[in-house]
């Protein structure tokens, strides 16, 4: 079965780890090969960065658009609110949230960041529980019937909460979420294991039903374990260390030396080509990973591969 992918450039590093020069080579050369959608966050990133605070992956983009007439046309951003520290260092106990004021002027502060008028999808980073979801919900839709966003999504939320957010919009003429965005990988890790990034939400069978349900829209990051699938200096974290990696791995290899494709390629391939719309998100720090993330969106699994693939849990 032919598999079409929509590669999502992820940008976390952009500034920090990547400095601007190779930051630009990166995005240039993602579009030259084709690649659209760009991910970022206001608060990215903040844990890297010796201010304690975030929005270097949003400038580098700007001025990386800045210098090119024209493709501001050419791609689609991505951009959150919700995570940024009101104090350096700040996360989890001291962030911006999800009011109507903190997020006017999460958006503001985006926009001029990247040095446009508005984006393309616009996200609620994580959940905030102290804001009622009404106030959330109406301030999200003003920012869609002002034209500074093109769509909405809900980056770390269970898929209630989603739902709950989704009926008031409707309730109130308002434009909801249509995507969400989620941790997912082909291993899994046991359940109730705690991950190494604590803000990490997973998502489970029950996530695919609600979005299949609802014609919703899954973005998958961390989609491939931090190099964890190739690099033998990055190990899995603990809690894929369980018997259905051992035979997922042994399923990959076997597929990936059929296709003569890499493992990271065979991966982004499954992602994809499942009954959900689903667009993994590929952090990159080098022009070989790049590469081998676009060269896998042709990539043709056979309906015996994926069977096996799935079969290996």
């Amino acid at each position: 079965m032919a598999t079409e992918i929509s590669i999502v450039l992820g940008a976390l590093a952009f500034g920090t780890r990547v400095d601007e020069a190779q930051s630009a080579d990166l995005l240039d050369q993602f579009t030259d090969l084709g690649g659209t959608w760009i991910d970022t966050a206001n608060n990215y990133s903040w844990w890297i960065d010796e201010s304690g605070l975030g929005g270097q992956s949003e400038t580098i983009i700007g001025r990386w658009l800045s210098k090119r007439p024209g493709m501001r046309t050419r791609v689609l951003l991505s951009t959150k609110a919700g995570a940024e520290p009101t104090v350096p260092g700040g996360y989890p106990q001291h962030v911006e949230g999800l009011s109507a004021p903190a997020l006017r002027g999460a958006l503001a502060a985006s926009l001029e960041r990247l040095q446009t008028g508005a984006v393309d999808l616009y996200w609620a980073h994580i959940e905030d529980r102290s804001v009622p979801l009404e106030e959330t919900v109406e301030a999200l839709g003003g920012f869609v019937a002002d034209g500074r966003v093109a769509r909405l999504g809900a980056s770390n939320h269970p898929a209630w909460r989603v739902e709950q957010a989704r009926q008031i919009a409707a309730a109130r003429g308002l434009t909801g979420y249509t995507t969400m965005q989620l941790r997912w990988s082909y291993l899994q890790p046991l359940p109730g294991v705690a991950l190494p990034q604590s803000g990490h939400v997973h998502a489970t069978p029950e996530t695919f039903d609600y979005v299949e349900a609802t014609g919703q829209w899954l973005w998958a990051y961390n989609t491939l374990l931090d190099g964890g699938y190739t690099r033998a200096d990055r190990p899995l974290p603990s809690a894929y260390d369980h018997p259905g990696t051992v035979r997922r791995l042994a399923a990959l290899d076997e597929v990936a030396g059929e296709l003569g494709a890499t493992r990271n390629q065979v991966v982004l391939a499954w992602l994809a080509g499942g009954p959900a719309r689903v667009s993994p998100i590929v952090g990159v720090t080098t022009a070989a990973q790049i590469s081998e993330a676009m060269g896998a969106r042709a990539l043709s699994l056979t309906d015996n591969q994926r069977s096996r693939l799935h079969a290996a849990a």
